[in-house]
C-alpha cells in the first residue's frame, strides 16, 4: 500500500470520539483494533457469504496518532484463503476534520473462520469470492 489513501471504498468509516480517548486526546489503540476487526469481519462475511468470527490477529503496527473529532477509514482486503478461513489485512488511514490531510494511522491482518448455521467452520466458497471481486471491479470502472 502507497502513501496515499486507497482509491477504493473504505470497509468502515468513524469518527473519533472522546469517549475513545485516552486523557492525551488519542484514540486508544483497543478501539482501533476494535473497528479494524469489524472492518475485517465485514469484508470476509460479504466474501464468504458465512459469518466469519476472528480467532487470530497479527502484524500490528501503529504509526500514527488519531485525534478526537478526526475521520478514520478501515481499508480491509483478503490477502489469503484457506479451506475454512480467510486472512484479511486491515490499513487504517486518519483525515484531519477540516481538511484533506491524510495519514497512514495503523496496519495489522486477521484470520477469520467461515461459520456454518450448526457453529461448525464450513469450506470458504472461492468461487463466490472470485464473483464478489469480479463485481466490485466492474463497479469501480
Amino acid at each position: 500500500m502507497s502513501d496515499s489513501p486507497p482509491a477504493t471504498a473504505p470497509a468502515i468509516r468513524a469518527t473519533a470520539m472522546a469517549a475513545d480517548a485516552n486523557p492525551y486526546g488519542k484514540v486508544f489503540v483497543g478501539w482501533l483494533m476494535g473497528q479494524m476487526a469489524l472492518a475485517a469481519g465485514s469484508v470476509a462475511s460479504r466474501h464468504s457469504g458465512a459469518r466469519c468470527p476472528v480467532v487470530a490477529a497479527d502484524g500490528f503496527s501503529f504509526t500514527t496518532p488519531v485525534s478526537i473529532g478526526e475521520e478514520v477509514s478501515f481499508h480491509a482486503e483478503i490477502v489469503a484463503t484457506g479451506r475454512t478461513s480467510l486472512t484479511v489485512a486491515v490499513h487504517v488511514w486518519r483525515r484531519d476534520r477540516h481538511g484533506e490531510g491524510a495519514s497512514k494511522a495503523a496496519t495489522g491482518r486477521f484470520t477469520l473462520v467461515a461459520m456454518g448455521d450448526d457453529d461448525r467452520p464450513r469450506p470458504v466458497d472461492s468461487h463466490a469470492i472470485e464473483q464478489h471481486a469480479a463485481l466490485e471491479g466492474s463497479e469501480l470502472g
